[in-house]
C-alpha cells in the first residue's frame, strides 16, 4: 500500500509555519527505512498496511510534541501483491507523457 499523509500541528511558529514539526514527523518516516517521499503537501511512504500505519502514527506523535492538537489528512492506494509502486506510479506517467 501507498499512503499520502499531512500533518499540521495547531500553534506552530510565528509566521503560521509548521516546518519544525513537519520535518520532525518526516525524520520519523525516513527512519523507518521504508520507501518514501516527500513534498510541498505530502508525505508518502509505502508498505505493509501494519507497518505503515505504525510509522504515520509515530510521524503523527513526533508533530504533535508540544502541541495540544494535530490535524491529520491521510490517503491510502491499497493494492494488495504489488511492491515498488511509489516510484512506478510515476513512471508510468512519464512514459505516457514521452509518447504524446
Amino acid at each position: 500500500m501507498i499512503v499520502a499523509f499531512s500533518v499540521s500541528p495547531s500553534g506552530g511558529e510565528p509566521d503560521g509555519g509548521v516546518s519544525e514539526a513537519v520535518a520532525r514527523a518526516v525524520k520519523v518516516v525516513r527512519d523507518s527505512g521504508l520507501p518514501n517521499s516527500t513534498n510541498a503537501m505530502f508525505t508518502n511512504i509505502e508498505g505493509e498496511w501494519d507497518e505503515v500505519m505504525a510509522v504515520v502514527k509515530r510521524a503523527v506523535e513526533a508533530a504533535g510534541e508540544g502541541s495540544a492538537r494535530v490535524g491529520l489528512v491521510l490517503k491510502a492506494d491499497i493494492r494488495p501483491g504489488f511492491e515498488g509502486q511509489l516510484e512506478a506510479k510515476v513512471e508510468r506517467v512519464e512514459a505516457r507523457l514521452r509518447e504524446s
